[in-house]
């Protein structure tokens, strides 16, 4: 194929887009905030929509609210080339994660609209409900949903924090149906790119434009509850003590050494969350429960990490005489990006006369489960000091056009 030309990327509009969308959170600025279903998410969903019928494209969507903005091909009874990421933050996140992946993306269908470009195959644009795990504890739901990874009947005994089901809360949202109609079956998108800050510090340091994803970590997830006496602080002998907070310390003490013995850069290990019962400065603690967050590009590499942290606690439960229970949320595979779909970003990035590397994703990402049922690939530009998950997460507008361009000559090479 000829060298894909440059495309009329708009630099200037995607940056006032990507302002006002940030604008529309549940908490003031600079701070961004969008559970899914709240009244900001729908708020910035109608926004992203109204761009989309601004630029000519046809809009629907699932049952579980994944969106789907299609610009039609001259022929189109073929697979359509996808693209897209989420708008839904995390509490006290930024204004770059996920949103340059969507309209990022319509950007780039823009630029290759108004450069005369009409494309054989459809292009989707599509925006994933609920990639975050905040409301439900589980992230990418709506890929998840859509790749087949979760069950409708896993998916509708999902409750909030308030006890509130994932059924009752989407209908109330407006999407209705069955959620066994959100799976897509394989070969349903002919290609899938998603573009995306990088959420890491590679890129900046190496001063490189482009991140040219190979691969994505599988994750693992799980709840881990440690029960054992509570008792008062001051009459508790020491001797006598089965203190779930100490026993939970030493779990997860051992779960960093698991993660750092594999020596692979890869292998990450993270407790995040630790809930103490019954949270008194005068009280023995009689059951605590954590979050692990276990990731690695290396299936087996990840589950030797389970595999030893399970050791670690049949010892610390004999020891301390506790007892110890544990819930997996999920246990993911990792993701091999096509390597014609990589090898199309590659060559899209060096003829647009940009610096770029391979590199693996080990934060994952909808493309983990649209793996699937599609070929996917993934386009990592830089963020400022690789800073995500916060309001000073930042991309400035050079990097992010950068990344719109090479996801444009991407498209045009996939669809045409």
């Amino acid at each position: 194929m000829q060298p894909s030309p440059r495309f009329p990327v708009n630099s200037d509009r995607l940056t006032r887009e990507l302002a006002h969308l940030a604008a529309i959170s549940e908490a003031e600025p600079p701070i961004v905030t969008r559970v899914v279903f709240s009244q900001a998410d729908l708020r910035a969903r109608a926004y992203v929509q109204q761009l989309c019928a601004e630029a000519g494209l046809t809009l629907r969507h699932d049952a579980v609210g994944n969106t789907f903005a299609r610009w039609q091909g001259t022929h189109p009874h073929l697979a359509p080339v996808a693209t897209g990421s989420h708008i839904d933050a995390i509490p006290n996140a930024g204004a770059y994660d996920g949103t340059v992946g969507v309209l990022g993306a319509l950007e780039a269908i823009r630029a290759l609209q108004l450069s005369g470009f009409q494309p054989a195959r459809p292009i989707e644009l599509v925006l994933f409900t609920s990639e975050e795990p905040t409301r439900f504890g589980i992230g990418c739901l709506g890929s998840r949903l859509m790749g087949g990874v979760l069950s409708p009947d896993q998916a509708s005994a999902l409750r909030d924090p308030d006890d509130r089901s994932l059924d009752s809360l989407r209908a109330a949202a407006g999407f209705s149906g069955p959620l066994e109609t959100v799976r897509l079956a394989p070969g349903h998108f002919h290609a899938f790119v998603e573009l995306h800050i990088e959420q890491g510090k590679t890129l900046e340091r190496d001063r490189l434009d482009i991140g040219v994803v190979t691969a994505i970590a599988a994750p693992a997830s799980l709840w881990v509850t440690v029960h054992g006496e509570g008792g008062h602080a001051g009459a508790m002998l020491m001797p006598d003590r089965h203190d779930a907070l100490a026993a939970a310390a030493e779990l997860i003490l051992a779960l960093e050494g698991a993660a750092l013995a594999t020596t692979a850069i890869d292998s990450v290990a993270t407790v995040g969350l630790c809930e103490v019962f019954p949270g008194a400065v005068n009280s023995v603690p009689s059951r605590v429960r954590f979050s692990m967050d276990v990731r690695d590009t290396d299936a087996t590499r990840r589950d030797r990490i389970l595999e030893e942290f399970d050791v670690a606690a049949r010892h610390v439960a004999t020891a301390r005489s506790v007892r110890i229970t544990q819930e997996t949320v999920n246990a993911d595979p990792p993701a091999l990006c096509d390597p014609a779909i990589v090898a199309a970003v590659e060559s899209s990035a060096i003829e647009a006369g940009l610096k770029s590397q391979r590199m693996v994703s080990r934060a994952y990402h909808d493309s983990l489960f649209v793996a699937r049922i599609a070929p996917v690939a993934m386009i990592f530009i830089p963020c400022r000091n690789g800073v995500s998950h916060r309001p000073d997460e930042y991309a400035s507008p050079e990097s992010i056009a950068a990344g719109v361009q090479t996801l444009a000559a991407t498209l045009w090479k996939l669809s045409a």
